[in-house]
């Protein structure tokens, strides 16, 4: 075994999961590892759903101009029920939210942030799998194997396992993974079919039996080309385990996943098709095809020391909705920010616990809303179709009860410190001669970002004084880390917003970036109770939210509060 070599953050798995996760770690200027034990990608069309928060997150990274020019929209559902329309649900969103739904192939989602990482200096170990660790109070040992049979040791600050359903990190901190998993047996195929459905719909079509129960169903998802989809169905009797004599796909206990020794042919799909479709359909060009199992699990904690789990290694369910790559990048920006700052000295380790306290709630309501809407259908959820929407859409993940939330102030229904911070259109700038969206001002800014809002230039002015005596100071503490590169420590970045009223008033004239809010937009969606400040976090949350004559005590209590020790 050749000398320990060290990082920052190991990190297992490059899947959408560990990509997202190195891109915000190197986009905050620390160094990682990332390893895969498989040589390639797999050219599998398996998550595709693309949900308008993780657009918002990409859009903040600088990534979600490529992704929308291979992407397709996803503008609604149609549900039939032995052969007759029960409903046409079409994904709208309120118009301030600035990204829709999208379909893309899980392998282009990979492919393009593979290349964003590279571009920051990471590329993929592939070939490498993770063995074993151990961890201690200074970090974590690993032991790393090749496809070759040579192993390597790393020692590591951190290890996340973005590893999958059966993670190795996960295992080896002895997590709970408690759950169950679907009886039935599935296909999964990329076809192009010739029908006259209309584009950017998915389609749900089953078959009800005389007792109500459903025992046929086929879903459908469109991808980019002309007539591609994605399409899952039940496994025919010829091809399940009991038929082929092969017991269910199950490692380490959880049968989740492709199982790559049985793929259906072209004519099994076009059965269930011919079966199930409200019009005829021809399929063709079938570009892969497996069998899935589906499990529904979470573990107990998202991480132990400095080990930490995130998307599937972390919590699986049913893929209906599309709620679990997107769920799993969440996990690895919210992480990955946290990280950063405690590598770099700016945060206490204590920051880390809050990983959990805020993502396992989320990855706990995910689990069984998937769980409620693949056995019942997404038709018959509870929810207005307006909350429906924006709950499918990742847009209402709050954490409103986490340990990092300041005090409310304001009203009890404007966005409150855990919330989502909203984009909103129309902020105008004195030189540009087009508006802007709040994410263009936010584009490729690391870090976190103040917000200071009023109608009166010098009470702007005198916050921004007040951030600079106090918020540069907190975040530019403490020892740098390890870290590499250019400084990666940008401060605390503010950002005046001129209210409406103040028509007569140039923004230009404040010794900070400044944009006027010329429709109401920022007041309309912020809700402002006068002059107010909010701290926007790097994942885009809301991390504080003040009266702006209070704004030197508010970023000294939440960065306080962040470096805080364990």
């Amino acid at each position: 075994m050749a000398h320990t070599r060290t990082t920052d953050v190991l990190i297992a798995g490059a899947g959408p999961v560990g990509l997202s996760a190195a891109a915000e770690l190197r986009r905050h200027g620390v160094h990682c590892r990332l390893v895969d034990r498989l040589p390639e990608r797999l050219p599998y069309a398996k998550a595709v759903g693309i949900q308008p928060r993780t657009l918002e997150i990409w859009d903040r990274m600088g990534l979600a101009r490529a992704v929308l020019e291979a992407a397709v929209p996803m503008r609604g559902q149609l549900i039939y029920v032995n052969g007759r329309e029960q409903a046409r649900i079409d994904l709208a969103l309120p118009p301030e939210v600035p990204y829709g739904f999208a379909a893309l192939p899980q392998y282009e989602t990979e492919r393009l942030l593979e290349e964003y990482v590279a571009g920051l200096g990471t590329t993929i170990e592939r070939g490498t799998e993770l063995l074993s660790f151990t961890q201690d109070a200074d970090g974590v040992t690993a032991r790393l194997g090749t496809d070759s049979g040579a192993t390597e040791e790393v020692r590591a600050r951190y290890l996340i396992g973005c590893d999958g359903a059966h993670s190795i990190v996960r295992k080896g901190l002895g997590l709970g993974f408690e759950g169950g998993a679907f009886p039935e047996e599935y296909m999964l195929a990329d076809v192009e079919a010739d029908w006259d459905l209309p584009y950017g719909y998915g389609v749900r079509s089953s078959h009800r039996a005389d007792d109500g129960s459903t025992d046929d169903v086929l879903v459908c998802i469109p991808l980019p080309g002309a007539g591609r989809y994605r399409m899952s169905m039940l496994v025919p009797p010829e091809l399940s385990t009991h038929a082929t004599g092969r017991a269910p796909a199950r490692v380490d206990g959880v049968a989740h996943g492709l199982e790559g020794s049985r793929a259906p042919e072209l004519s099994h799909i076009q059965a269930v098709v011919d079966r199930l479709t409200p019009r005829p359909a021809a399929l063709s060009r079938m570009r892969w095809s497996s069998v899935f199992r589906i499990s529904h699990r979470i573990v107990d904690r998202y991480g132990d020391g400095r080990v930490f789990v995130a998307g599937d290694a972390a919590h699986i369910h049913p893929p209906t909705g599309a709620q679990g790559m997107n769920t799993g990048i969440q996990d690895a920006c919210n992480l990955a920010w946290k990280l950063a700052l405690v590598v770099r000295g700016e945060a206490g380790p204590g920051l880390l616990t809050s990983y959990d306290a805020e993502r396992r709630p989320v990855g706990e309501e995910v689990v069984g809303r998937t769980v409620r809407h693949a056995t019942h259908g997404i038709e018959t959820d509870p929810d207005d179709p307006r909350t429906l929407m924006l709950r499918e859409a990742q847009l209402l993940a709050s954490y409103r009860d986490g340990p990092l939330a300041r005090s409310p102030y304001g009203p009890a229904d404007a966005p409150q410190p855990g919330d989502r911070a909203p984009d909103c259109a129309d902020l105008t700038d004195p030189v540009a001669t087009y508006p802007l969206r709040l994410l263009d001002i936010l584009r490729g800014r690391t870090g976190h970002v103040l917000l200071l809002y009023a109608a009166d230039t010098a009470a702007l002015a005198k916050a921004a004084e007040a951030a600079a005596a106090a918020g540069v100071a907190e975040l530019s503490s403490g020892s740098p880390g390890t870290s590499d590169g250019p400084d990666p420590r940008p401060g605390l970045q503010t950002i005046a917003v001129l209210a409406r009223e103040a028509a007569s008033t140039a923004p230009d004239t404040l010794d900070v970036p400044g944009y006027r809010d010329a429709a109401g937009e920022f007041a309309r969606l912020y809700r402002p109770d006068g002059p107010t400040g909010f701290v926007v976090r790097p994942d885009g949350q809301l991390g504080a939210r003040f009266p702006l004559a209070a704004t030197a005590a508010a970023l000294s209590g939440y960065f306080t509060a962040l470096s805080a020790p364990a």
